[in-house]
């Protein structure tokens, strides 16, 4: 039996670090906005059974003259985001069909992910229940005191950096939310909710290539990396692309 996977885009923030003219995930990487290039990498695998994507509510209007043709083209259902991340994927996971065997959540603005990262991950994930991109810290890490002294340099053997797709089988990730609340401490990722409820999450070892593009200085970074791969030939015509004009 095919597995079926939802993939799950946040692209509600609102860029407060990116400093850029647009917000980081409607930004462009060559001519191509940065959420469009993400969802290209989930768009055409046949494992991928639907895509959902929530953006700011203010941005509604201008996203659907602007991208509404591009995001059709990949059958992507585009929702509101909430004020916060943790209600924009709650209001994403109220959207995935019964019959999805896992839920991938993915940062709409991680655009080089590639395919066999993708394939390590959702086979760990259908084998385990949970699992996650991540790699190794490679620099030298340094933790920092009140007074901006270095207070102890940290051993990076154990330490690894969170990536995503981080990907779980519905049951798992849906728990996982319905516990946010009673969780006293700071969130920054999903795969943090399901350790709390004392689930194992399989670690695949990725690279730092799959880069989130959180400042500015991002964009070109990311670019260069996607430019330094083997490019597809396009098939079919280029028409989905001829919404991509800047505003």
């Amino acid at each position: 039996m095919a597995l079926k996977v939802a993939v799950l885009l946040p692209a509600a923030g609102s860029s407060r670090r990116f400093k850029g003219k647009k917000k980081k995930q409607f930004s462009d990487i060559d001519g191509r906005a940065v959420f469009l290039r993400t969802v290209e990498q989930f768009a055409d695998r046949e494992d991928v059974c639907q895509i959902v994507m929530a953006i700011p509510a203010e941005d509604e209007e201008l996203f659907k003259i602007k991208w509404g043709d591009s995001i059709g083209f990949h059958g992507v259902k585009v929702i509101l985001g909430g004020a916060e991340r943790y209600e924009t994927v709650s209001k994403l996971l109220a959207e995935v069909r019964d019959d999805a065997d896992l839920i991938a959540l993915h940062d709409a603005v991680r655009p080089c992910v590639t395919k066999p990262q993708i394939d390590a991950v959702f086979k760990a994930a259908a084998e385990s229940g949970a699992a996650i991109l991540a790699h190794r810290l490679v620099g030298t890490i340094k933790k920092v005191g009140p007074d901006g002294a270095v207070s102890e340099t940290v051993d990076r053997r154990p330490l690894w950096e969170a990536q995503t797709p981080q990907v779980f089988k519905p049951d798992i990730i849906r728990r996982a939310y319905e516990k946010r609340a009673k969780i006293d401490a700071d969130i920054t990722d999903d795969a943090q909710l399901v350790e709390a409820l004392g689930i194992p999450v399989k670690l695949v070892e990725s690279t730092p290539g799959n880069i989130k593009i959180t400042t500015n200085e991002d964009i070109a970074v990311a670019g260069a990396i996607l430019k330094a791969r083997p490019q597809p030939k396009p098939q079919g015509p280029a028409g989905p692309w001829a919404a991509e004009q800047s505003w």
